[in-house]
């Protein structure tokens, strides 16, 4: 694409102004501000954007990783570059006996931009049923469906089919289909009818209000580079006097005085600080960091907290529980010719019922433009010119549970994810594997396959075994502070966390139960939720 002289000169103005307004608001730190969000991530930018928004409002916006300005984020292509690096939390699970042993990695952003700093770009705006049910659970029904799709509607800049009904047009987060798909990506959808999947133009329009269909992904890419959150939402106001944006900076705990919070303590520039949040603060962590700081807080199971040292601030038994992920795995074919991927690499998406009746579907298929083979499962081999056809678990039934390990923040945590601790969840995952070896047998995506890699035909303790040895996350951890009305809720329909004050919890930990597909854009859905409600109750 050319370039605009002008505009590029206009950006490297704001590039500038961006640079010296920062460096000015860190090198005078307040003691206190009114708002403190805590996490840049998918909810956190959009917290603090819209607190932002309010020039007599002041905002403290903490990341503990650092510049989100490197090839690895900026370019699509690139986005499994990031796993394992410096900007991964780098998380694992335990060993899992049901996964052979296997302790599994748990990549979460720790860089500017979180999550959508270092994912696949996808957007996808769940399940009119995983809604509902949100509303349900939380006994809200600006949690529906229908509420949910008038958030969709104003935020959403689409790109696509129009559908006045569920996307937005001329708001600020940009989606489009991807673009210029692989061959082999329009092969799927076009491949999905024979297995008795339908075919739609959008997995984000009706198709998310039934039992499931096949489409090209939408993506948050544009003119070729990735469009995170924080970009979208943050980085453009940067220049703003009441937003100070600080990287680098570790939130150890939430500060209290009896049951009000009020602050947090904060790692930066090898340094332990006090920051006061005069309003309220914000957790936007993620559904491991989120409960990990309540617990090292005082909020948790009370015997629990007690056992390890840490004063009781409130009795939460629900904090760290009701942990769930979607996990995967691959069934790999050696395609003919050399196979380059395109956008993401995975730009087709398919959902399906593996049981009749159910109200929502639970396998997704995902389709990889490479192989994807773990290394328990090695001896397959695949050759370079290899694609994924991958059996995902949409509704786990399994529910794992973040423990502490000591009473120091820095202290090892446990994820223990109780991967397939359901057996009814290996059930559907081999329900799922059979679906992605009859889609490649279609018509359409025969041309693609010089032959099957994995697993190839296996009796059924040979299947399970390929799958425990090579089950892999999606990276959708979720629902360990989970908003509701019973005991084990941690957040309230308004995501103020229970028994405390001045204290809510903005991100995917908050979701009663996982959304089908990707949960970026629901956790958007969310920040915007608690934007919402911040402005409306401090009358903002």
């Amino acid at each position: 694409m050319d370039q605009n002289p002008a505009s590029d000169a206009s950006s490297a103005e704001f590039a500038e102004r961006v640079r010296r307004n920062q460096a000015a608001l860190a090198s005078d730190l307040k003691t206190h501000y009114d708002f403190i969000v805590c996490g840049s991530g998918s909810s956190g930018s959009v917290v603090a954007r819209r607190l932002s928004d309010h020039p007599d409002v002041s905002v403290l916006l903490l990341e503990a990783g650092g510049t989100d300005d490197v090839p690895e984020v900026t370019e699509p292509a690139k986005w499994l570059l990031n796993l394992g690096s410096d900007r991964d939390w780098g998380f694992a699970a335990v060993p899992n006996p049901r996964l052979n042993g296997r302790a599994i990695a748990l990549n979460m952003g720790r860089v500017l931009g979180g999550g959508s700093s270092i994912n696949a770009m996808v957007w996808a705006h769940g399940h009119k049923n995983d809604w509902d049910f949100f509303a349900s659970e939380a006994g809200d029904d600006g949690w529906s469906y229908d509420a949910v799709l008038a958030i969709y509607r104003r935020i959403e800049d689409w790109h696509g089919v129009p559908d006045p009904k569920r996307r937005g047009v001329g708001g600020p987060v940009y989606v489009e289909p991807a673009h210029d798909p692989h061959p082999i990506a329009l092969a799927m959808p076009a491949g999905a009818p024979s297995c008795g999947i339908r075919a739609f133009d959008d997995p984000n329009g009706s198709m998310m209000e039934g039992g499931g269909g096949a489409a090209i992904q939408n993506m948050r890419i544009r003119d070729g580079r990735r469009l995170s959150l924080f970009r979208t939402y943050i980085y453009p106001v940067m220049d703003r006097p009441n937003l100070t944006v600080l990287s680098g900076a570790r939130v150890l705990r939430a500060a209290f005085e009896s049951t009000r919070a009020v602050g947090v303590d904060v790692s930066y520039g090898g340094k332990l600080r006090r920051i006061g949040a005069s309003v309220e603060t914000i957790l936007s962590l993620g559904a491991i960091n989120t409960p990990t700081l309540l617990m090292q807080s005082g909020v948790g199971d009370e015997a629990e907290l007690r056992r390890l040292g840490i004063p009781v601030v409130q009795n939460l038994p629900g904090v760290g529980r009701n942990f769930q992920d979607h996990v995967m795995v691959a069934s790999v074919f050696e395609c003919p010719e050399p196979l380059i991927p395109r956008n993401n690499g995975g730009e087709a998406t398919a959902f399906w019922g593996s049981r009749s009746r159910r109200d929502t579907p639970d396998v997704h298929i995902i389709q990889a433009q490479f192989p994807l083979v773990t290394p328990e499962n090695a001896r397959y081999a695949p050759p370079p010119a290899s694609w994924s056809l991958c059996a995902g678990l949409l509704r786990p039934a399994s529910r794992g549970q973040i423990r502490l390990t000591g009473p120091d923040p820095l202290d090892p945590i446990l994820i223990d994810a109780n991967t397939l601790a359901e057996p009814g969840d290996l059930e559907v995952l081999v329900k799922g594997v059979a679906l992605c070896r009859e889609l490649a047998n279609s018509d359409a995506l025969r041309p693609f396959i010089k032959r099957e890699v994995a697993p190839g035909p296996l009796n059924d303790s040979e299947l399970e075994h390929f799958i425990r040895n090579g089950l892999i996350t999606i990276h959708h951890q979720t629902c360990t502070a989970k908003m509701g009305r019973d005991p084990m809720s941690v957040v309230d329909h308004r995501l103020k966390v229970r028994g405390v004050e001045t204290l809510r919890i903005a991100d995917g930990s908050i979701m009663p139960r996982v959304t089908t597909g990707n949960t970026m854009a629901p956790c958007v859905v969310i920040g915007e939720r608690a934007a919402d409600m911040l402005g409306t109750e401090h009358k903002l």
